[in-house]
């Protein structure tokens, strides 16, 4: 049962992980000029949904398997993703907006989220990865 956990969290990080160096390509292209604002926005606002909802498994899978640091380690990203998503205002595109991504510095701040959630992606992906031989030992 762990193992299997695990390994469905590894590839959902796997998942993730290529999502936010999509995020961070995306971005850096946006930034040095070589898209236009709204074919960015457009591209990225349709994996911020995927982009929750994978986040959201692995911590629901987490909570259902009784790895409550693992858990408490997802849960803070899981929360910020659907806080992200329900506060979008009224009349923006999405989370990424054409119109404001070049305002008040939020093409640094997306930038900077990316590279964070890269990071943690990062990190949960060897946890995972030291879990899953963990498991498959014990087993």
């Amino acid at each position: 049962m762990d193992a299997a956990v695990f390994i469905l969290s590894l590839v959902d990080c796997c998942a993730l992980i290529f999502l936010a160096v999509y995020f961070i390509i995306t971005l850096s292209d946006l930034e040095c000029d070589y898209i236009n604002a709204r074919a960015c926005c457009s591209k990225l606002n349709k994996w911020v949904i995927p982009e929750m909802v994978g986040q959201c498994l692995s911590t629901m899978l987490m909570l259902v398997s009784m790895h409550w640091f693992i858990f408490l380690l997802n849960l803070p990203v899981a929360a910020w993703n659907i806080y992200r998503y329900v506060k979008v205002p009224m009349g923006n595109m999405g989370v990424f907006d054409p119109t404001e991504i070049h305002n008040r510095g939020q093409l640094k701040s997306h930038m900077k989220e990316a590279m964070i959630k890269l990071g943690y992606h990062l990190l949960c992906f060897f946890i995972y990865l030291y879990s899953m031989i963990l498991a498959l030992i014990n087993d």
